[in-house]
């Protein structure tokens, strides 16, 4: 059984290389992380454990067929940390079917499993999250992707972030690094407001690499919250 705090969509990828790109996310609960700025503590805390159901993989994926009519689309999993979820059958039972997976995790917790998925995005934690990331972990990570694609993400917050995304790029050169712009303002109910600080971020991000010229990595706001700002997403 897995652990599933939520299904939704179909919507788009509001972050990292599939930005865009239509999905059905597939929330999982728990998580061995605590970033101070999480915005998704119902799938992460203990004391909404309550409201995670166990399904199986097949109660999973006919949820995800009723929402999109049957048609197979892009199942981003998600959490929390959903590397905490024995999640192969899942996957397994979903490829035979059409449908693509990718995953998004820390990389705290290396998984075989991962050279199953489509896509892996690992999020390495930066300072600002209160979390230290063990780089050992995060290496065996992106070795377990296998032939699936792989990409980097680290949300920059400030200056500190930023220098941690400059080492995260000198440990791992050859992966795809994606920059997003965090969003610090989680209990924004105004929407128009958010979007206005978050472009200003972004524009700060913008002119912080180009101070560097460093031009390897690939800058994104989040694209959810531009549209739909600090909503929670059904």
């Amino acid at each position: 059984m897995i652990k599933v705090s939520e299904i939704f969509g179909p919507t788009v990828q509001g972050e990292g290389p599939m930005i865009g790109k239509p999905t059905v996310f597939v929330r999982t609960g728990g998580c061995d992380y605590r970033c101070s700025w999480c915005d998704t503590l119902f799938a992460v805390l203990p004391e909404y454990s309550d409201t995670w159901t166990p399904m199986t993989p097949a109660d999973i994926l006919a949820e995800v067929k009723a929402l999109t009519g049957g048609t197979p689309v892009l199942i981003t999993l998600s959490g929390g940390n959903p590397a905490m979820q024995k999640l192969e059958p899942l996957i397994e039972l979903g490829k035979a079917q059409g449908f693509g997976f990718a995953l998004e995790t820390q990389g705290s917790l290396p998984r075989d499993w991962f050279a199953l998925l489509d896509w892996l995005f690992v999020s390495p934690k930066p300072p600002s999250s209160g979390e230290t990331p063990d780089w050992a972990q995060l290496e065996a990570s992106i070795k377990a992707a296998g032939s699936a694609n792989l990409a980097l993400k680290v949300p920059v917050f400030d200056e500190v972030d930023y220098a941690f995304a400059r080492t995260v790029a000198d440990h791992f050169p050859d992966v795809a690094l994606y920059l997003q712009v965090g969003n610090d303002k989680i209990s924004c109910a105004d929407t128009n407001d958010l979007r206005e600080h978050i472009t200003a971020r972004y524009r700060w991000l913008v002119k912080r690499v180009a101070k560097d010229r460093w031009f390897t990595p690939t800058l994104l706001p989040q694209l959810h919250a531009l549209i739909w700002g600090n909503e929670r997403k059904r």
